[in-house]
């Protein structure tokens, strides 16, 4: 099965949750009218477009209401605007001096490290070096995981025994990168919950200590939230952004979720490209996030 076929099974929950309902709104040409835009605007909250993002899309429906009566299709009008909502692309891509450093962040339970061993995997297939550093020293477990993600990706590590200093281990992998020229460091933190202030301090301390190895990185700084938990990974990109301005975030669990709508949330109120989509359990299964693609599968 190819991508697009993945991503289009991926999306079925939200689609017939989505489109389903939008197409069952209008059927029998009903009328472009308040009773069908309020139902239309309950639908897209419920599907996790968010209130705000929601509202704006029946505006813009009430705004063109004329031109969708004479095209008679409310349908193809949703689906514009939606596309707009995602804009161009914007995949994670390896650019300047090496190396290309990314500080992966998240809660607990959103597939953070299966995410760097994807990502390593990807890189290493297309000729990158990469050194994954084990930042999450809370747990020899994450320790152990990262270890064996880099045996499948032939990736190098960077580690400390279980309880020592995250930020010394984020340091320690950017100067082996510098000494070795290797192209890419991918730094895994332990998972935290966006609430407590204290670890906020800790990821903030990290990225100072990177810095100190490289003023320039980490070049990117990858959140990666779970699809299934809905306007709770928009409450996390926030609360994650404003205490280290996140640049992308990937996307997990897509496959898991009739609320797919959370990626025009999260577009739209916080201007935050999604770089990366999870679809799967396989090594290929975590993708570049392409609207069009994304879109043309969500409306089958």
């Amino acid at each position: 099965m190819g991508f697009f076929d993945k991503l289009k099974k991926g999306l079925e929950k939200t689609r017939n949750a989505l489109i389903g309902g939008v197409d069952s709104i209008f059927s029998g040409g009903k009328a472009l009218d308040e009773e069908t835009l309020e139902e239309l605007e309950e639908l897209l909250i419920s599907s996790d477009i968010g209130v705000r993002t929601a509202s704006s899309i029946v505006e813009a429906l009430k705004e063109k209401e004329g031109e969708i009566r004479k095209a008679g299709s409310p349908r193809a009008f949703l689906k514009s605007q939606m596309s707009s909502l995602l804009g161009k692309p914007e995949p994670l891509v390896v650019f300047g001096e090496k190396p290309f450093v990314i500080l992966t962040v998240g809660v607990n339970g959103t597939g953070k490290t299966t995410t760097i061993g994807k990502l390593a995997s990807r890189f290493t297939g297309e000729g990158h070096s990469v050194i994954l550093a084990a930042a999450d020293t809370f747990r020899a477990a994450a320790i152990e995981q990262l270890e064996i993600w880099a045996g499948r990706s032939g990736a190098q590590i960077i580690k400390q025994q279980a309880g020592g200093d995250p930020a010394a281990v984020a340091f320690d992998a950017v100067e082996a990168a510098k000494k070795r020229g290797t192209d890419i460091v991918i730094v895994d933190t332990a998972g935290r919950l966006h609430t407590k202030a204290p670890l906020m301090e800790e990821l903030k301390k990290v990225r100072r200590v990177i810095q100190k190895a490289m003023p320039d990185a980490p070049q990117e700084t990858l959140l990666v939230v779970d699809a299934t938990t809905g306007q709770n990974a928009l409450r996390q990109a926030e609360l994650f952004n404003q205490a280290i301005a996140v640049s992308g975030i990937a996307l997990t669990k897509l496959d898991g979720t009739a609320k797919g709508g959370i990626v025009f949330t999260i577009k739209r109120e916080l201007g935050i490209p999604i770089k990366l989509i999870g679809i799967g359990e396989g090594m290929d299964d975590l993708r570049d996030f392409d609207p069009r693609d994304f879109m043309e599968a969500l409306f089958g």
